[in-house]
């Protein structure tokens, strides 16, 4: 008869080697699906020795669209040959050399290893890539345009400058570790040939938002492994290794364009700035790298579409409660600091500077933004449609923690504006933190 303690054993053992069996089937489930040789495309295409001139030219307005070379440019270095450093939670990715040079970049490449590449996030001798490269978004990419941005880098000037390896902790730094974030959150859309025309504007309007754009990736929320969560896309976010506040798209105390003309959403995308709102930190290089040269169909497209958003409900606004002192510090140093361009009431001068009277911006929650603009200076873009826009120079010397802290809490809550003050604190944490 089996004792107490054997049968304890035994249970323990069983326990055990059940354990054992199911690690084994989820590594096999791992390997099968992320170590498995990439399927060939459904459209599989040879790229030409000599690209056409019409797929390059196209190409050339899809790099600018995703923003391609903003991140694959180092500072002061050749046009996308890589090696720009972005921060992550997990260290630093580097990045690749897309120019065509045959060893350091993407000479040897054809269509079908480029499409791998932005559709699987495989490189192309079979590894996988780091999603700072956000193929999670691009995976939606049309192979038309696929092969299009490989036609495009295929006539830039070769750039021999090898790819920096990567500085990530372990055990982020393993491919099998990676491996098993693409088994829990990446799955490669469904392949398309085409990418929806531009007479179908709510279509091509989620198709530059949601792939080739690539706006979730700052926009959107992020769950514990770092990827994007589904279930809050462009619900904003502050960016990783940041402390910039990329604000909800939905919102519509935040970013939401719902109750704007088309006309206000192009004039921000191509120009950086009309009559409600004004861009500036990582907003203002995407709108000078990028939105600004939006073909005309394609703002609009993208203006439609992200007007149709769902809005998320608007927090309650939290009333001004602080000592009067502070209000009547706030008062006397938006005077002599701010009045003169933004006005005696916030109204601001139109085409100049942004008014603060109602402004999203000033009053939103979490305050990051606007403390960092204040810290750092606000510079708007230099855009085609405007090619000198007014900035505000950084106030990071001139005024302490105290005196900005009465200065935007009062701001906040001046001309009808509602929004919970800033501390000494609030400042100081900014102050010390500051990011790039």
């Amino acid at each position: 008869m089996p004792t107490p303690s054997s049968s304890w054993r035994r249970r323990v053992v069983w326990t055990g080697l059940g354990g054992l069996v199911l690690a084994g089937l989820l590594l096999a489930y791992v390997a099968l699906t992320q170590f498995r040789a990439p399927q060939a495309a459904s459209t599989p295409r040879n790229t030409p020795t000599v690209p056409a001139m019409e797929a390059v030219q196209r190409g050339a307005y899809l790099a600018r669209i995703g923003n391609c070379a903003l991140c694959h440019t180092a500072p002061g270095g050749a046009s996308y040959a890589g090696g720009k450093g972005i921060p992550t939670p997990f260290g630093t990715v580097y990045t690749s050399n897309l120019t065509p040079h045959p060893d350091a970049g993407l000479g040897r490449w054809s269509a079908e290893d480029f499409w791998q590449a932005m559709h699987n996030g495989r490189s192309r001798d079979g590894h996988l890539l780091y999603p700072a490269f956000p193929y999670t978004s691009f995976t939606q990419l049309a192979r038309e345009d696929s092969d299009a941005l490989l036609a495009f880098l295929q006539t830039l000037p070769a750039a021999d400058q090898p790819n920096q390896p990567h500085a990530l902790r372990w055990p982020y730094s393993s491919q099998w570790a990676l491996a098993v974030w693409r088994a829990v959150n990446f799955a490669p859309a469904e392949p398309v040939a085409q990418a929806p025309a531009q007479t179908e504007p709510l279509l091509r309007g989620a198709y530059l938002v949601n792939g080739l754009g690539h706006c979730n990736e700052c926009h959107g929320a992020r769950n514990v492994w770092g990827a994007p969560d589904l279930r809050q896309t462009l619900s904003g976010a502050t960016l990783p290794q940041s402390l910039w506040y990329a604000p909800s798209l939905r919102a519509a105390n935040e970013g939401s364009v719902a109750g704007w003309t088309l006309d206000d959403t192009v004039a921000l995308l191509t120009t950086g700035a009309n009559r409600h709102a004004t861009t500036s930190g990582p907003m203002a290089e995407v709108v000078h790298h990028s939105t600004q040269y939006l073909q005309a169909a394609d703002a609009e497209a993208l203006a439609r579409y992200l007007a149709q958003l769902p809005e998320t409900p608007r927090a309650a606004a939290t009333p001004y409660n602080t000592v009067a002192a502070n209000l009547t510090l706030g008062a006397r140093l938006y005077e002599a600091q701010c009045a003169q361009c933004h006005g005696k009431q916030g109204e601001g001068q139109a085409d100049a500077y942004p008014a603060l009277a109602g402004n999203r911006a000033v009053q939103m929650t979490p305050s990051n933004n606007l403390v960092l603009t204040v810290l750092q200076g606000g510079y708007g873009p230099a855009t085609q449609g405007r090619p000198q826009p007014h900035g505000m120079p950084p106030f990071v010397l001139t005024l302490s923690d105290a005196e900005l802290a009465s200065v935007l809490s009062y701001i906040r809550n001046a001309w009808g504006n509602q929004a919970p003050a800033l501390s000494e604190f609030d400042i100081n944490k900014f102050r010390n933190l500051q990011a790039p």
